[in-house]
C-alpha cells in the first residue's frame, strides 16, 4: 500500500504513543512509526502489555499497529525515511549545575536534533511535542540549519495537552490543537502540512496557530494554571478543617460562579504527574533568568502548597493515631499519582510512603495498575514495605487505611469486610473525599477527610 504520508515519532512515552496510535487510527493512509533508544519499551508495544495504561489506548494500538502503526529502535532509518518528524523524547527537571532543580534538562532533546541533522538525507518538518522552555526551537532550528547544505528543517510547537487517564479521549476530542511557526514561507507551508494530519478528525476551529515562542510557552503555562487551582482549593481545605467548613460544599459554591468554573476544585492529598511540577519550576527558573522575581515568587508558591499538603497529610495521621506511627501497620489505596493510569511520576504517595516510614510505620501498599512503578519508587527504601493487589488482603491487620487515588474500585468497596478484618480502632483517612465517610463512620471508623471535620468515634 503506497500511504500518503510517512511520519516518523522519536520517543515512545506517555505522550508519542498514545499521539502516534490516535493519528494512525484517523487517519489510515498515513504510516506512522514511533522509535525509542529503549528496546524493551519497544518490544512492549509490539507485545500485548504495553508499557503505559491508558482507557482505550490498547484497543487502538490493536487495530492499527502491523498495518500503518510501527514500533522500532532504528532511529537512524525513521530519521531517513521520514518527512515529518515529531519530537517526543523526555525533559525531566535538570538534577545538575546551572539551573539545577528547577532548569529543564535538555540533554536528550538535544541529542535527538542531533540525530536528525546527522542521519537526513531530505528535507524535514520537525515538530516539538515534548514540553520545552521558550526559545528552545530557536536552539533546534541553529543546530539542524548550521551545516547551510541543500537541506532545510522547518521546526514547529506543537505542544500536547493531554491528561492521564482521558488521554485517548483528549485526542480524539480535543479542546484544542496549538501550533506554533516561524512567520516566513516555509514556516507557514510546514504550519499547513501539520493542520492537514489534524483536520482528519479536529474541526478546523478547534485548530489555533500562532507565533512559536507563545506556542511553547502556552504548554507550561496551562499546566501552571490548572496547578495552582489545585494548590488554591488544598491551602483552602486546611482552613476548613480548622473552621469546621466542608471543602466540598465551598468549592461547590465557589465552582457555580460561571469566571471561575468547577473544574480542577476537589481537595486532595496534592497533584503529581510528569508535568505540573517540572513545568511550574521552569517557569520560576525563566522568570528568575529575566529578573522577574516576584512573579517567579508567586508560582513558585503553588509547589510550595502542594509539599505543604503531603506533610499536612502525614501529621494529621500521626496527631490522629495517638502522635506515633511506630510499629503500626498503614495500608495505602493507590499509589497511581491519579485513576485510570499506572503512571507514579512525582506521585503524592511517594513522598508520604518515605514520610510514614521515616515514623516506623510499616506500609502495604495496593493499587490495580501501578503497583510496577510502586516497587520500582520505593527500591531501596529503609523499612516494611509490600504490595498487594487485592484491597481486602492489604487492609487485613492494619491500624488504618489511607486513600491516595481516587479509582472508582475504592468507592463501592465492601467496608464493613475490611473493618472487621483490621486492628482496632480502626481509621480512615481519605486523602481524595471519595468514600461515603458517614457510612464508614457508622460501620465503626474514625474517619478523616480532607477539608471536612472528622468523624471519630466516642
Amino acid at each position: 500500500m503506497k500511504f500518503k504520508k510517512n511520519i516518523l515519532c522519536i520517543g515512545a512515552g506517555y505522550v508519542g504513543g498514545p499521539t502516534m496510535a490516535m493519528i494512525a487510527y484517523k487517519c489510515p493512509r498515513y504510516r506512522i512509526t514511533v522509535v525509542d533508544v529503549n528496546p524493551t519499551r519497544i518490544a512492549e508495544w509490539n507485545s500485548d502489555d504495553l508499557p503505559i495504561y491508558e482507557p482505550g489506548l490498547g484497543e487502538i494500538v490493536k487495530a492499527t499497529r502491523g498495518k500503518n502503526l510501527f514500533f522500532s529502535t532504528d532511529i537512524e532509518g525513521g530519521i531517513r525515511d521520514n518527512d515529518i518528524i515529531f519530537v517526543s523524547v523526555n525533559t525531566p527537571t535538570k538534577t545538575f549545575g546551572a539551573g539545577a532543580g528547577m532548569a529543564a534538562d535538555l540533554q536528550y532533546w538535544e541529542k535527538t536534533a542531533r540525530q536528525i541533522l546527522q542521519y537526513s538525507q531530505s528535507s524535514k518538518i520537525v515538530i516539538e511535542k515534548s514540553t520545552l522552555p521558550v526559545k528552545t526551537a530557536l536552539a533546534m532550528e541553529r543546530i539542524l540549519n548550521y551545516t547551510k547544505s541543500s537541506l532545510s528543517f522547518d521546526v514547529l510547537s506543537n505542544p500536547e495537552f493531554l491528561a492521564e487517564g482521558s488521554a485517548m479521549t483528549d485526542l480524539e476530542n480535543p479542546d484544542r490543537i496549538l501550533i506554533g511557526c516561524q512567520d516566513t514561507k516555509s514556516g507557514l507551508a510546514a504550519r499547513e502540512a501539520l493542520v492537514e494530519i489534524y483536520a482528519n478528525w479536529v474541526p478546523r476551529e478547534k485548530i489555533i496557530t500562532s507565533n512559536i515562542w507563545s506556542s511553547e510557552l502556552s504548554k507550561i503555562v496551562s499546566n501552571a494554571f490548572l496547578a495552582q487551582r489545585i494548590s488554591s482549593i488544598n491551602a483552602i481545605s486546611a482552613l476548613c478543617e480548622k473552621t469546621d467548613a466542608d471543602i466540598t460544599e465551598v468549592a461547590k459554591a465557589v465552582g457555580m460562579d460561571s469566571r471561575i468554573g468547577s473544574k480542577y476544585l476537589n481537595a486532595s492529598v496534592g497533584f503529581g504527574g510528569s508535568c505540573f511540577k517540572k513545568d511550574i519550576l521552569n517557569l520560576v527558573y525563566l522568570c528568575r533568568h529575566y529578573s522577574l522575581h516576584d512573579v517567579a515568587d508567586y508560582w513558585e508558591s503553588v509547589v510550595r502548597i502542594n509539599q505543604y499538603q503531603q506533610e499536612r497529610f502525614v501529621l494529621n495521621m500521626l496527631t490522629a493515631m495517638f502522635n506515633t506511627l511506630a510499629g503500626k501497620k498503614i495500608c495505602l489505596f493507590g499509589f497511581a499519582f491519579k485513576a485510570n493510569t499506572g503512571d507514579t511520576r512525582e506521585s503524592p504517595a511517594i513522598c508520604i510512603t518515605r514520610r510514614l516510614l521515616e515514623e516506623k510505620a510499616e506500609i502495604i501498599i495496593t493499587d490495580p495498575k501501578a503497583l510496577k512503578n510502586a516497587k520500582a519508587d520505593l527500591a531501596g527504601v529503609d523499612g516494611k514495605v509490600s504490595f498487594i493487589e487485592d484491597p481486602y488482603k492489604a487492609a487485613e491487620g492494619c491500624h488504618a487505611i489511607a486513600i491516595l487515588t481516587e479509582w472508582d474500585l475504592y468507592r463501592n468497596l465492601d467496608f464493613q469486610k475490611i473493618y472487621d478484618n483490621m486492628t482496632k480502632p480502626a481509621s480512615i483517612f481519605d486523602g481524595r473525599n471519595i468514600i461515603d465517610h458517614k457510612r464508614c463512620f457508622d460501620i465503626g471508623f474514625n474517619v478523616y477527610p480532607t477539608g471536612k471535620p472528622a468523624l471519630t468515634q466516642s
